[in-house]
């Protein structure tokens, strides 16, 4: 069995790599980026133990082909989520480090102030 608190980190991360992989390679332009934005936080919200998630895209690195769109990538991704099991809860981030896509726990904790009783 796993306690509440290590059930919130692996929510976070699954939540993180299915999101990375489903939205890898989804054509974006400049212009269609705040859309693709609130889609992926309006498909994640509705996933289980899924309290937040804040999804910003650099569009800096929006370059357009020929057929003036690019594709999403992972360095693209700016993506922090909350995941809450029981009282406990996991704070986790999906952005660039050192060009890399890189996923990692930013704090976990049980809920202040909630009783047990």
């Amino acid at each position: 069995m796993t306690s509440n608190q290590e059930q919130a980190v692996f929510e976070a991360g699954i939540k993180l790599g299915a999101l990375y992989h489903q939205w890898v390679g989804t054509p974006i332009s400049r212009q269609s980026a705040a859309s693709v934005e609130a889609a992926i936080e309006k498909a994640v919200i509705l996933q289980p133990f899924v309290e937040e998630i804040s999804v910003k895209l650099d569009r800096n690195l929006m370059t357009e082909n020929r057929f003036g769109y690019s594709e999403l990538t992972g360095l693209m991704f700016d993506v922090e989520i909350v995941t809450r099991v029981g009282f406990s809860y996991c704070r986790a981030r999906l952005a660039p480090e050192k060009g890399y896509p890189f996923m990692s726990v930013v704090e976990c904790n049980e809920i202040p102030g909630i009783s047990r009783h």
